[in-house]
């Protein structure tokens, strides 16, 4: 089945395509060498343009729709507070398996992201589903305690039930032009992730430059990262266009040289089912159809989810509902 998101092009409905099983070797140099990470240079002003170019396009009725199920699908919903009850962790798990009744044929989504110690909470009531959970750590979202810890955190998450781990780079041993530090922290902790996925966050909104952005996401890759993640959702900015099509270019040229699929997730600051649908088109055209799917492309967020369903609401019924008929997350 074809969706015709983009007007002349054309995408695959992905909803239930399984994770693409991968093996590989983390590129590890024998050697502490700071020189053979190289400071890319990342033409700003193109990006910003092309990027913008995505949030100008049409989509028709009928693609918008199936655009629409696919956003939730690829969905991370996420709890990321001080107030984060069991009671909360239960609900948003129910939302996650059902988000909408059933006669919108709305699919689950992708995963449901929390705290470390709410794990094993998630995976109660998720274990009989298609949903995973999801886990930040490493020092989440600041990543400024010893490493032995932020290891010892990740295994406890896995052990836990966690099916995915969430991680924060060192931004400040990046920026400080600690690049190995930054890689061998990655590495460790795809180690000790075991079998579970891991996403390493980057918090583009502190790496200042779309050249640093891109020099992270080449580390992140290289080090065993499963999807590369712009943000906390912590600071601002968030995820943007620009930086995420810096990133998706990143994962295209790592994909050419290594024949390696690594995801995408932008996180934070997506609050409207227009932005996500933009989201799908730059994903399309700059990847193509194979990275639309919930194994390799994921939004991070809390309030999109809403938006989104209300805007299926309207497709489908032709009227909008108030947004006190949808719950919050």
């Amino acid at each position: 089945m074809q969706l015709d998101l983009v007007g002349k092009c054309s995408v695959y409905n992905c909803f239930h395509l399984k994770a693409l099983t991968r093996s590989r070797t983390i590129l590890k140099s024998p050697a502490r060498n700071r020189s053979r990470w190289r400071l890319p240079r990342v033409d700003q002003v193109m990006a910003d343009e092309r990027a913008a170019a995505f949030g100008r396009r049409s989509i028709k009725t009928s693609a918008k729709l199936e655009g629409l199920k696919l956003v939730v699908s690829m969905t991370d919903l996420t709890t990321l507070e001080g107030s984060d009850t069991p009671g909360k962790i239960a609900f948003l798990c129910r939302k996650a398996m059902q988000p909408l009744d059933p006669r919108y044929q709305v699919p689950s989504c992708a995963a449901v992201c929390v705290y470390p110690n709410l794990v094993r909470i998630a995976k109660k009531f998720l274990e009989h589903s298609s949903v995973k959970v999801a886990s930040v750590a490493t020092a989440f979202p600041a990543g400024l305690i010893p490493a032995k810890l932020k290891l010892r955190e990740v295994r406890g998450a896995v052990r836990d039930g966690a099916d995915e781990i969430d991680m924060v780079i060192n931004r400040a041993g990046f920026l400080a032009g600690e690049y190995e530090r930054v890689f061998d922290e990655i590495a460790a902790t795809r180690e000790a992730c075991g079998t579970a996925h891991l996403k390493v966050i980057l918090e583009t909104g502190e790496l200042q430059t779309y050249d640093n952005v891109r020099l992270a996401s080449e580390i992140a890759m290289r080090a065993g990262a499963d999807f590369i993640k712009t943000s906390t959702g912590k600071i601002s900015p968030g995820a943007t266009m620009p930086v995420t099509l810096v990133m998706l270019e990143a994962i295209r040229d790592y994909f050419y040289e290594t024949g390696i699929r690594i995801g995408m997730k932008p996180a934070g600051a997506i609050r409207t089912a227009k932005e996500a649908l933009a989201y799908l088109v730059m994903v399309k055209e700059t990847l193509g159809d194979d990275w639309l799917t919930p194994a390799l492309f994921r939004f991070g967020a809390s309030t999109l989810l809403n938006d989104v369903l209300m805007q299926l609401v309207k497709v489908v019924d032709a009227n909008y509902q108030s947004a006190d008929y949808f719950s919050l997350p």
